[in-house]
This record gives structure tokens, sequence and C-alpha cells, in this order.
């Protein structure tokens, strides 16, 4: 069996990715061995793989298999999985969690202190097979095309979980900042909540994205964001999915009095003005009920998005083009 394996964080430009045989074992009880139809590959990859997330423990292993974000189908079974060999399935970045604490038991698992994360904390799948935990796959609907809609497992569920932190509704403006894998779907899902999407690009092409993603409105600005609240005005709910310091600050001066901010990026809060009576709020990935919705919504034709396929010996090139800002939307890979 083949995998991209990282066995040292470098910058991609180094092709720090190792295309090469692996052993995997057969799943345990309550696990599935999965046949990769397809993987993204998320701009956080970029991060761990270059060593830009050691100082928070990620990756926790190495070497690791990158990738987070996968549907597939079972090859086999182990003791005690309700799923069997054949079925479609896909898997989020919470990969599994502990099942008792609070968190767990609220319904809000993705926050459990004892979180293993697909790709980060365990091997994920930058690869042919990939060992899952059978209670945290979900059935993929027959309708969506198999080797396209990996991201509704990491882009999907962390648009719409943003979206239901960020206090939408009708009468309301949702500025969307960082139109690349997660915002193009954001611009759909702030919609679905009844808000009025804009989106905020720094590039000619993630405009032309945004446009065709729906939004009601495309604001195209430098990287520096400069006089963005002065031009446009102020939005009652601003998400931010650029992973840029200079984004989340300008998120902070877009944002309405008694207004919204979702990050969902790393980075830092400067000059909090506690009269404005904000709301700042973090947003990671979603819950298992949440990925459900989400799965629900691109069954029904709700959420789109925009895929090029690769082949998973290239999953460096990718992540190079990622770095560049040459990939629209998602890439996939295709073993």
């Amino acid at each position: 069996m083949k995998a991209m394996v990282l066995h040292r964080p470098a910058p991609v430009e180094q092709k720090p990715l190792s295309y090469e045989d692996y052993d995997l074992r057969e799943p345990g009880p309550g696990e599935l061995l999965i046949k990769v139809i397809s993987c993204g590959v998320c701009h956080s990859n970029l991060h761990m793989i270059e060593g830009d997330w050691v100082k928070y423990g990620v990756p926790a292993k190495l070497p690791i298999i990158p990738g987070h974000e996968v549907i597939g189908t079972v090859s086999m079974a182990g003791p005690g999985s309700l799923h069997r060999e054949g079925d479609v399935v896909g898997l989020s970045p919470l990969y599994s969690s502990c099942g008792r604490c609070d968190y767990c038991i609220t319904g809000n698992e993705h926050l459990c202190d004892s979180v293993q994360i697909t790709g980060e904390t365990v091997d994920g799948c930058y690869a042919e097979y990939i060992i899952a935990k059978d209670e945290y796959v979900y059935d993929v609907p027959g309708n969506l095309d198999l080797e396209t809609s990996s991201p509704l497992f990491c882009p999907g569920v962390t648009a719409y979980r943003a979206s239901k932190l960020a206090s939408l509704g009708p009468g309301k403006d949702a500025y969307v900042i960082g139109i690349g894998g997660v915002g193009h779907v954001a611009l759909q899902t702030v919609k679905l909540f009844g808000a009025r999407a804009v989106a905020v690009s720094t590039s000619e092409a993630h405009a032309r994205l945004a446009e065709e993603m729906g939004a009601d409105e495309v604001v195209s600005t430098d990287r520096e964001y400069s006089g963005l609240s002065e031009r446009y005005g102020r939005a009652d709910s601003v998400l931010v999915f650029s992973p840029s310091q200079k984004a989340i600050d300008t998120g902070l001066k877009l944002v309405k009095k008694g207004g919204t901010l979702v990050v969902g990026v790393f980075g830092d809060i400067h000059e909090f003005r506690f009269p404005t009576e904000i709301t700042v709020r973090g947003s990671v990935i979603g819950p298992r009920k949440d990925m459900k919705e989400v799965l629900r919504l691109a069954s029904d034709g709700k959420i789109r998005l925009k895929v090029t396929k690769f082949r998973l010996s290239e999953a460096n090139e990718v992540l190079q083009r990622l770095k560049n800002g040459e990939i629209i939307g998602r890439a996939v890979l295709i073993p």
C-alpha cells in the first residue's frame, strides 16, 4: 500500500512528503479499514507539513501520514462495527474522542481534551487505505460525487459550524474574509442562515469563485485590506478564514457594535475595544451532529464545492500550488 509520508517538517519547496510503501494493520474491534477514493488538501495540512504548528504539538508523531477529509469504501470491518464491507463512508478531522467528558456528553465532542485529529495525531488519508473508528465515520449520500465531495468533511463542516456561531439571520450582513477552501463554502452556509453574504477577496481568481458560489457582493482588496471599513461599512458578522493576522485585525475593524467576529484560524486579537460590545468566537471543525447536517444539505443541493483533482503522488506539488495561492476552491488527491 502507498502513502505520502512526512518524516520531518520542512518547506514544501523541499518536497518533504515521501511517496512510499507502508504497512497497515487489520482493523480492531469497532474499527474499519477504508479504501480511499478521495482526500482533500487543507491549508492546515500545509501548516503542519512545513512545521508552523510544531509549537502547538502538531504533528503529534513522526512519521505521520497527513490528510483529514476523506471518502472511501469499507474494505474490512472489525468486530462490533456497524458498517460492512462495501459501505461508502466519510471521515472528518474528528477521528475520535473520549465519549465520557462534559464536552462529549453535551454533543461538543470536537472540543474533548482527549480528541484525536485525523492526519495530525493519527495517520490520515494521503494514502490508499486508512483505519478509522466506526463511531466517527459517516454514511455518504448516494447522490454525491465520491471523487469531489471529500471536502465536505472539513471545509463543509467548518464553514457550517462557523456560520452557526456567527449570530446570523434575515436582514443581517456577513463578511467572509478568505475565499479559499472553507471561505467558498461559508458564502453558501451564511446564506442558509438568512444573512447576506459579502466576500472579501485579495485575488481576482478568488473573487470570481465568490461570484460563482453566489456571493451577494464581492469586495476586492489588497493584501493589506486597506480602508475596507471606510469604503464598505461594517457588518453584523465577520467570519475570518484567511490564515493572516492582518485578516483578523481587519475583521475586528469590520464588525458593527454589538456584532460577532468568528475566527477560524490561529492568530491574536489586538486592541480589543470593549465599549463596542462585540462578541469574538473561535470556531473549529464541528461535532458529529453538524457533520450529518452538512451531508444532508449537500445531498439536497444546498452546498456546492469547487474542486480540482490530482493524483496522490502529486501531493508535494499540490501543496506548493496551495502555498502560492494557485488552488481555487479545494484540491483533492485521488489514489
